[in-house]
């Protein structure tokens, strides 16, 4: 890992972070900046081994879950839950992980809630 390394992503939800898991590099130690995080981002952010995160909007659940792995955590807002796309309710990714304590588990119904929701 070079000092100056970064990776991008236009992509809107959860998917960078999916693909950047994928990708089997090393993001180990990494400082993250995201404009939404919910709880199914900050579960990836754990996966990935990210040191930090910054969120223009953060959660209050992804906001605990990161402060408990002891990821550090700046935030412009923070909000009780991630609004979903329409913003008529909760955000889909968000809702599905919410009481998923493990992010291994997390991880595997993201995808397949990705996937119900692809099936629409």
């Amino acid at each position: 890992m070079s000092e100056n390394e970064e990776y991008h992503s236009n992509l809107k939800g959860v998917k960078p972070l999916l693909d950047f898991l994928e990708s089997n590099k090393n993001f180990n130690g990494f400082c993250a900046a995201d404009k939404i995080v919910g709880l199914g981002a900050a579960h990836l952010y754990v996966l990935l081994g990210v040191k930090s995160v910054w969120a223009n909007v953060i959660s209050e659940p992804a906001f605990a879950l990161l402060k408990n792995k002891s990821i550090g955590v700046f935030y412009k807002t923070k909000a009780p839950f991630i609004i979903n796309r329409e913003g008529n309710g909760k955000c889909p990714i968000e809702k599905a992980v919410t009481g998923v304590e493990n992010s291994k588990d997390a991880l595997l119904v993201i995808k397949q809630t990705l996937e119900n929701l692809r099936g629409k």
